[in-house]
Order: C-alpha cells, then sequence, then structure tokens
C-alpha cells in the first residue's frame, strides 16, 4: 500500500517499517523454512518471485505491509536488516466495508514470547483503525498453530468460524469503543513518523 511507504510506526518493543526492496533477502530467508511455510500457510518461492511479490503489496491498494523490527537493535535505516524479526500484514477484501484480515509473524526465533508479535499486532491494528477505516479484523490461523491462537484470543479475538479442509480458525475482534480503549492502552507508546 503507497499510504505506508513513509511512515514508520514506533513501539515500546518494535518499530514498524514499510516493506522495501532491501528486505527482501532476509525476507527469502526466512521462508525457506518448512516450519514457517507450514505455520503460515506459505509456498516457497525464488528470490526473483520474493522481489515481485513484494513489489506488488508495495503498490496493492488492497494490502498494507510492515516489517517488524526490534527496537533495542534499531538505530535508523541502516540497521534495519540485522534487527528484522517479522512481518504484520492487512488484506482488504470485498466482505465489507472496514473489515481486514490480519497476519503477522515473528520468524527470528530468538525474538519469540518477548511481546514483540502482540505489540505488532496492536500497533497495525491502530494504524488501521486511524488511518484505513478498520472496523473488524479477522485472522486465519492453522490449527496446529496454537501459540498464535492463544494470543489472539486472549487479547479479545472470537471463534468465527473453523475450515476442516483448510485446517484453521478464523477469528474476528470487532473494533468498538471498549476494544479500541483497550488497544489505545496496549499502544501506549505508539508514534508514527516520517520513513527516511
Amino acid at each position: 500500500m503507497k499510504i505506508n511507504s513513509n511512515t514508520i510506526i514506533i513501539g515500546d518493543k518494535v518499530v514498524l517499517v514499510p516493506y522495501e526492496e532491501k528486505h527482501v533477502p532476509r525476507y527469502h530467508d526466512w521462508m525457506k523454512s518448512e516450519d514457517l511455510q507450514r505455520l503460515t500457510a506459505s509456498e516457497p518461492l525464488s528470490l526473483e518471485e520474493e522481489y515481485e511479490m513484494q513489489k506488488n503489496w508495495r503498490n496493492d491498494d488492497d494490502k498494507c505491509t510492515f516489517i517488524v523490527i526490534n527496537k533495542e537493535k534499531y538505530n535508523g535505516p541502516d540497521t534495519e536488516i540485522d534487527a528484522m524479526v517479522g512481518d504484520v500484514n492487512l488484506f482488504f477484501g470485498e466482505e465489507s466495508e472496514g473489515a481486514g484480515e490480519i497476519n503477522m509473524m515473528i520468524a527470528d526465533d530468538s525474538a519469540r514470547r518477548k511481546g514483540f508479535g502482540t505489540e505488532a499486532l496492536f500497533l497495525m491494528i491502530r494504524y488501521g483503525c486511524e488511518h484505513l477505516k478498520l472496523q473488524q479484523v479477522r485472522a486465519k490461523i492453522g490449527f496446529d498453530n496454537e501459540a498464535s491462537i492463544k494470543m489472539f484470543t486472549k487479547h479479545g479475538f472470537k471463534e468465527e468460524s473453523k475450515s476442516d479442509i483448510f485446517k484453521e480458525v478464523t477469528l474476528v475482534l470487532h473494533l468498538e469503543s471498549d476494544v479500541l480503549t483497550k488497544i489505545t492502552e496496549l499502544t501506549e507508546g505508539y508514534r508514527e513518523e516520517k520513513y527516511k
């Protein structure tokens, strides 16, 4: 999405930066992992295909992507690659106005179970509410990704449906005033700055 191409979002633990061409090699290395492919329901891509995907995501009006950066290791654009820990994405389909699908991945094993995923998730939802008119968010998670299901349900996502064919559960969060208050509290350190 072009709307976020010049924006970074700063939280307490992570920084979200737009997915740029320079991030593709590291991202591609992560996605060689069969475990990550299984957990994210992804197919392996060649490096060239990954570059093309990044370009498409960047220019597509219905996808918003940020790379998740470990804030402790971040000291400006030159340190982004070494500080990368994952990504977070919002997709907007034709289902209904204000509805989006979110997915989030903490790919770096050493960055898991530190709260990076939770913060990235809610920074993205807050950004979606403030800039993209997000009113409801869904997450489709594989049955065997118990850690993600637990994280999402812990923070108010409710089961909407299950698909035995795709072996995934769809969770939904309606962004009503009490939920928005909780998100604001969870993202107390939220601030936006110009990227580059």
